[in-house]
C-alpha cells in the first residue's frame, strides 16, 4: 500500500499483518481522490476508524492543510504515527498539522476547532448495521457546511440516510468487496 498522489506520491505505508485492519486499496483511494480532487486542497479532514491512516494521509499528501486521525487500537496508532512521519518527511509537510487521537470514535469528545471539510470513515464492516445512523450523525455534527462524508463499506450493504444525499459510489456495486460512497448533508441542497 502506498500514497497514490500529491507531495508524498509513491511513499509506502506501513500496515499491520493479519486481520486487524482492512487497508483501503490503492486503486480505490486513487479513484476517490480523482473524483474529489477540487475539494481537498487547503481543507481540514478527520479520518475515523483510521486503521493505518491511508485516507487521511492521502488527503494530506494531496494538499489538505490539517487533520485528525481517530483510532482506538494502540497497535494501529503506532502505524499511523510511523506513516505520518514518512509522509511528512517525503512531502516536506509539517507533522504538527495532523493529530492522532487514540479513542473509540463514538467516545471521542469533538472540539469546535476540528470543523473538517472532509470526514473519512472505514469502520469494521460488522459495526455498520448497528451504528450506521450514529456514524452519519457524527459526520453531520463534524462537517463544515459544504463538507463531504466519505464512507467505505461492503458493496452488498445498501445505505440509505434520509438527511443525506449520495453524490457518488465508487468501486464494486455488488458482492462483499469494498465500495466507497461520497455523501453530503441534504441541508446543503436546501439552502
Amino acid at each position: 500500500m502506498r500514497i497514490t498522489g500529491g507531495l508524498a506520491k509513491g511513499i509506502p505505508l506501513k500496515t499491520p499483518t493479519g486481520m486487524k485492519t482492512r487497508p483501503a486499496v490503492d486503486s480505490a483511494r486513487e479513484a476517490l481522490f480523482s473524483s474529489i480532487a477540487d475539494r481537498v486542497a487547503g481543507v481540514r479532514f478527520v479520518d475515523l476508524f483510521a486503521g493505518t491512516g491511508a485516507y487521511g494521509l492521502e488527503a494530506w499528501s494531496r494538499g489538505a492543510s490539517a487533520g485528525v486521525f481517530v483510532e482506538k487500537d494502540s497497535d494501529c496508532v503506532k502505524y499511523i504515527q510511523d506513516n505520518v512521519l514518512s509522509v511528512a518527511k517525503s512531502g516536506r509537510l509539517d507533522s504538527s498539522s495532523v493529530g492522532i487521537i487514540r479513542k473509540d470514535v463514538f467516545k471521542w469528545q469533538v472540539t469546535e476547532a476540528c470543523s473538517p471539510s472532509l470526514v473519512f470513515a472505514d469502520p469494521p464492516y460488522v459495526l455498520l448495521g448497528k451504528f450506521e445512523d450514529a456514524l452519519f450523525q457524527l459526520a453531520g455534527f463534524l462537517l463544515k457546511k459544504d463538507g463531504l462524508f466519505i464512507l467505505e463499506h461492503p458493496a452488498n450493504i445498501e445505505i440509505r440516510q434520509p438527511d443525506w444525499r449520495l453524490l457518488r459510489q465508487l468501486g464494486k456495486k455488488s458482492g462483499s468487496g469494498p465500495s466507497v460512497s461520497i455523501w453530503e448533508p441534504d441541508s446543503i441542497r436546501n439552502e
